[in-house]
This record gives structure tokens, C-alpha cells and sequence, in this order.
């Protein structure tokens, strides 16, 4: 190999560059969403944990730690504070008497599905002044890929 080869860079990477943007546009998000999160609202993790019982049907607490690959014990500790809420509720798995599976009250249905924080709030009014409808469109097309990247991760 002469000289002028082994300087000449290596061609840009298009997936690398997209996994490095990915990583800190959402980071950022998620500081940010995490600022404006208000006081006594479910965290992101509860949100979650009700939007994949929502998605995917009753499961059990090890299941919902499988799926956010977390261990069973903090799903355990979010699963708790959901069902002092009201949220979620357990009945026996006819098939393991040792496990119980979860499923989402009403109140934790109409948690699900009124879409209601501060974090969404803001979100909400900020594609409305500041994204044009087919900016807004992208992102809605962009949202389920990137919670398949999650689930892969």
C-alpha cells in the first residue's frame, strides 16, 4: 500500500452516523422531557410499563422486565407503586401458581390512552408552532422505527 492510500480516509459510515445522531438527539430528548416532566405525574417508566400492557396484554411482572430489559426486581418496584395507584391489577396464572399476571385496571386503561402530561403537553404545542404538517408526519412515520431500535437495543 503506498502513502496517498493508507492517509485517505475511510469513507463515511451513513448507519454509524445515524446511530451517533440518534443516540444524542434522544438522549437529549429524554433530559428534556425529564425537566419538564411536572411534579406527581407518572414517570417514564410507568407510562411505559402501562403502554406495553396496553400493546401487548397482560403479562407478568417478569415478562414486562424481559421487555424494557430491566431486571424483575425494578419492574417489580414500578409494578407495586401502579397497582397502589389503581393502574394495574394481579390474578392468578392458571398455568404457575407461583406467578401472577398483570393486567390494566380502567383507570390504568384511561391512563394509557388520554395521553395526558406535562411532557406531552409541551411536545404536542411545540409541533404545532414549530413543525410544518409534513415535519410532523416524518416524526410520526420516524416514532414506531425508533421504538423498534429500542426493543432490539
Amino acid at each position: 500500500m503506498n502513502e496517498a492510500q493508507s492517509s485517505t480516509p475511510a469513507a463515511p459510515d451513513p448507519r454509524r452516523d445515524t446511530a451517533n445522531r440518534l443516540r444524542i438527539a434522544i438522549g437529549a430528548f429524554k433530559r428534556r422531557a425529564q425537566e419538564a416532566a411536572a411534579h406527581g405525574e407518572l414517570s417514564n417508566p410507568h407510562l411505559t410499563a402501562l403502554s406495553r400492557l396496553d400493546r401487548l396484554g397482560p403479562m407478568t411482572t417478569t415478562g414486562l422486565a424481559r421487555r424494557e430489559q430491566i431486571t424483575p426486581q425494578a419492574m417489580g418496584a414500578t409494578v407495586s407503586s401502579l397497582e397502589k395507584l389503581g393502574l394495574v391489577a394481579r390474578s392468578a396464572d392458571a398455568n404457575d401458581a407461583r406467578q401472577s399476571i398483570l393486567s390494566l385496571t380502567p383507570d390504568g386503561l384511561a391512563a394509557v390512552h388520554s395521553g395526558r402530561n406535562a411532557v406531552s403537553d409541551k411536545v404536542t404545542a411545540i409541533l404545532e408552532e414549530s413543525f410544518t404538517d409534513a415535519e410532523v408526519e416524518i416524526l410520526a412515520v420516524a416514532a414506531p422505527l425508533i421504538e423498534r431500535l429500542a426493543e432490539l437495543l
